[in-house]
């Protein structure tokens, strides 16, 4: 799987998703997209703008609003040898399509033996005044899906490489976009055989004193609150897991290991959750090394509210991420 790319554009994840799919679908005719308002509106968020009319509209299909249908709809065109992206519009929608989701695509492989791509792309979390029924993270609910990939960038550069890895992928993908992150720039390596491959963490800024996985938005955020605790010789490393399952427990672990302190950052709730899992895997696998009790950095256990301003001050900023490795610094 390539990495390397001569050159890179400035652009907003919306723009990196787009770009992929464009270029996923000029390498191989079989790549159809599926969703509501996917076509002539180009989706919610104009992640899919202009796609309908460069490739079609056989290729690229608006539907009526039924999400268990559409995703049904993934599973047998995957089954007779395309490779659909089907879009979701909420997270929260999925739940519609849950016994698809999980009772059809993921089992394929292990009922029939055969292949079965297939990618549900759907957007979470926090990001405007959507309420409590189309803001919320449920990524562990399918995280513990054998046969499910659940892949969640953080930014603009990981949503081109890993989406064009999951299209390519023989196993249904699902590929969770962060709202909040959706008009983020960072610069994009440009080229067709720009992939990242599925499964792999990255460690977005080394340290020495305390191990921080963030995911989503919280990215950006805990990098932010590292370098406010550099300033007071706090050394911490932040580490992106970009894929959530299968999880690169190696580097995970590696670093816990290594600086003996862990906080895990996430916009979902506590209990039950990503962060929770982490927390486990550093009990299994870092007790001796561990100094301090694990941290988990989360949005309070509310509904998301639908006022912006209350939305956003539920979800964690890098003020809580502070608070968050302190109290794994001071735990000891």
């Amino acid at each position: 799987m390539s990495t390397t790319a001569t050159e890179t554009k400035p652009l907003k994840m919306w723009q990196g998703i787009n770009q992929a799919l464009v270029e996923e679908m000029e390498r191989d005719e079989r790549v159809v997209l599926v969703g509501e308002d996917v076509g002539r509106p180009g989706g919610p968020y104009g992640v899919t703008r202009g796609l309908q009319e460069r490739f079609g509209e056989l290729r690229v299909r608006d539907t009526p609003i039924s999400e268990q249908v559409l995703v049904g709809l993934g599973v047998g065109a995957g089954a007779v040898g395309l490779r659909p992206v089907v879009e979701l519009m909420f997270f929260d929608f999925a739940l519609i399509a849950m016994d698809q989701i999980v009772n059809q695509a993921a089992k394929f492989r292990y009922f029939s033996g055969e292949s079965l791509p297939l990618v549900i792309r759907t957007m979470c979390g926090a990001g405007g005044p959507n309420g409590a029924q189309h803001s919320q993270n449920f990524e562990a609910w399918y995280c513990a899906v054998p046969g499910l990939k659940v892949v969640m960038p953080s930014n603009a550069a990981d949503a081109k490489g890993l989406l064009k890895a999951a299209i390519r992928d023989d196993d249904p993908v699902l590929f969770i976009e962060t709202l909040g992150l959706l008009t983020a720039r960072r610069e994009v390596p440009q080229g067709e055989e720009f992939l990242l491959p599925i499964g792999v963490a990255e460690t977005r800024r080394a340290g020495d004193d305390v191990t921080v996985v963030a995911i989503g938005r919280l990215v950006d955020r805990a990098l932010e609150a590292a370098e406010t605790l550099a300033q007071e010789g706090i050394s911490v490393e932040v580490i992106d897991p970009r894929t959530l399952a299968p999880l690169d427990a190696e580097t995970i672990v590696a670093s816990i290991a290594r600086t003996g302190r862990l906080v895990v950052a996430q916009e979902a709730t506590a209990p039950f959750s990503f962060a929770s899992e982490v927390c486990t895997l550093a009990a299994e696998r870092c007790l001796p090394q561990l100094k301090a009790p694990p941290v988990r950095v989360a949005s309070p256990f509310v509904n998301v509210p639908t006022p912006v301003p209350l939305a956003e001050s539920r979800a964690p900023g890098a003020d809580a991420v502070v608070a968050g490795i302190r109290r794994a610094l001071e735990g000891a």
